[in-house]
């Protein structure tokens, strides 16, 4: 019993060991991931940010491979409504914090630091960063954008069909079945709510730039 114990602490050191070296080489994807389990943005449904109150956690049940990673989703048809439009409701910049791409840096936004603007979803390193978006919503586009085409040319695997681009469906023309639908979504801008931040930091003290 102790021998298999000793062994299961040597795999899981070694797993933490692969992790930290990753990071100590600059190795940065595509897509922000969890460092262990290797699924997009910690595991959140997509396309949950627009449809329900607040992000919800997929299943591997739902899973759906693209940008080079695994995501999960809370259903069937949440996954089927991510494979007709992966553009539409990834995060932007493959979920990278977009206020640190819009100063010149990488740093991995969290998914529980959220707003939904013009149907695009954004993640934040901290609150700290998505307040500084809202207050400056252009300026902090414009640089990202032009940012994003420089820094992203060093991240590990392939890009995510460009979700940085795609544009919401055209009203006129969009399948119903694929767009959003809750009202939330249609908003100017749909803010995670304060409590879910609750556990997270509040300024960018930590922020550590990627690159």
């Amino acid at each position: 019993m102790m021998r298999q114990i000793g062994k299961q602490i040597l795999t899981i050191a070694a797993s933490l060991a692969l992790v930290a070296m990753a990071h100590a080489d600059g190795l940065v994807t595509t897509v922000v991931t969890d460092p262990l389990t290797g699924v997009a943005i910690d595991g959140y449904d997509a396309v949950s940010y627009f449809i329900d109150t607040d992000p919800q956690p997929g299943k591997p049940d739902f899973e759906y491979d693209w940008g080079g990673v695994p995501w999960y989703f809370e259903s069937a048809a949440n996954r089927d409504v991510f494979i007709r439009n992966p553009g539409i409701y990834a995060p932007q910049y493959g979920g990278h914090c977009l206020m640190s791409l819009s100063r010149g840096y990488l740093s991995d936004g969290k998914p529980r630091l959220y707003v939904v603007d013009a149907m695009k979803l954004y993640f934040f390193y901290s609150t700290a960063n998505r307040d500084a978006f809202l207050l400056s919503k252009t300026e902090a586009l414009t640089a990202a954008a032009t940012n994003w085409t420089k820094l992203s040319a060093d991240l590990a695997g392939p890009p995510p069909a460009d979700a940085s681009s795609s544009a919401p469906p055209d009203a006129g023309t969009a399948d119903a079945s694929s767009a959003p639908t809750d009202a939330s979504a249609a908003s100017a801008a749909s803010v995670a709510p304060a409590s879910a931040d609750a556990n997270l930091s509040s300024t960018d003290s930590s922020e550590t730039p990627h690159g």
